[in-house]
């Protein structure tokens, strides 16, 4: 097969130009209720030539409500309003892209399992929170009027959400604070997350969190993947009590279970499907670390949520904040961005070249 050039993609920044939520219509079928409105941050004007909007409000799974993105030429991704949970994310062939469990558990208050869960205010157990922090297990709400975005797209499949602590989260985590989210989808069918975080605190104080976009990558086989630009970084291993390593390989493979915490990262990383001879390319910014993760048999039996043999068809690569905890004072914001693109990988002696994804602008 002859050698394909990757596509180089620069992150999205979304303009404030962007139409904001307002007035969505409902109708109504027996399984499916959808709301799509012209010039809205929640249901954009169909794209020119098609007959589907760019965005669209339904109900998904047990009922609970989700976003459709769709661009022009057929990619497409859901976001569920419980979680601001991004579930789906496909090409323009149509071919899914991110690992959901077959037996992920659509019912609040469980975290849904796979696509990308975002772990706020804590990663993992790295604290006096459940793991993963909450912003995962609430709902969140159509952000109305979201501050403006610097652009140079005119992207219409985009959706803006916000989420702020209720009575009972401020018992657990005493601070108040907004946290905004745009979930979109570039002309070229690329997927970007943008957070945005902001101390809303009266009382003067800062609070610091850990963050990750816990993003569930689709792979053929997990013997078959490499995992490219993290290599000579220190990293924590969480299998080792949080132990500082280097790592010594020129490239991460898989052969048993990984949950690693890589320090100081690119802002560029590359995920190779050998045998789909794809490329993932997760570009970040705001974001240092990158945890990488796959349960394995053993772990993956114990989990209930989760297929027996799924740990095979899977790979988390993590942007993340974890290391050192971000702070805030009141009235600051932090901003957080991680885009995801898939490009036919290229081959270099029989081997998959990734040099030409990394290396590129």
């Amino acid at each position: 097969m002859a050698a394909a050039a990757p596509r180089i993609v620069a992150f999205f920044l979304i303009s404030s130009a962007f139409f904001m939520v307002n007035n969505i219509a409902h109708t109504s079928s027996p399984s499916t209720t959808s709301a799509t409105t012209s010039g809205s941050s929640a249901a954009a004007a169909a794209p020119r030539g098609s007959e589907r909007p760019a965005v669209e409000r339904v109900k998904g799974i047990n009922g609970l409500e989700k976003i459709v993105l769709r661009e022009i030429r057929g990619s497409s991704a859901e976001v569920y309003l419980y979680g601001a949970h991004v579930t789906s994310w496909k090409n323009d062939h149509g071919e899914e892209l991110l690992f959901l469990s077959s037996k992920a558990i659509f019912k609040p208050p469980k975290a849904i399992r796979g696509g990308i869960p975002i772990c706020f205010p804590q990663f993992s157990n790295n604290g006096p929170l459940e793991s993963h922090g909450f912003a995962r297990n609430r709902f969140w709400s159509i952000d109305n009027d979201p501050p403006p975005f610097p652009t140079n797209t005119s992207t219409k499949a985009y959706v803006d959400l916000i989420l702020k602590p209720t009575e009972e989260d401020m018992k657990i985590w005493p601070h108040s604070f907004e946290f905004r989210l745009r979930v979109s989808l570039s002309p070229a069918g690329d997927l970007l997350l943008t957070s945005r975080i902001r101390n809303t605190n009266t009382d003067g104080k800062p609070f610091s969190f850990t963050f990750a976009y816990h993003t569930y990558f689709s792979v053929s086989d997990i013997s078959e993947v490499r995992v490219e630009g993290l290599e000579t970084l220190d990293y924590l291993d969480n299998l080792q009590h949080k132990e500082r390593f280097t790592e010594q390989g020129d490239a991460i493979t898989f052969e048993s279970e990984v949950d690693k915490i890589y320090l100081s990262t690119p802002t560029k990383i590359a995920i190779l499907d050998h045998e789909k001879k794809r490329t993932f390319v997760l570009r970040k910014d705001g974001l240092p670390d990158a945890v990488v993760w796959n349960p394995w048999e053993k772990k993956a039996k114990g989990m209930v949520d989760f297929g027996d043999d799924e740990y095979k068809h899977m790979l988390c690569v993590e942007a993340a904040a974890v290391e050192k905890p971000i702070t805030l004072k009141p009235g600051e914001e932090w901003r957080g961005r991680q885009e995801i693109s898939a490009v036919p990988s290229s081959y270099c002696s029989g081997q998959l070249d990734p040099r030409r994804v990394l290396l590129g602008s």
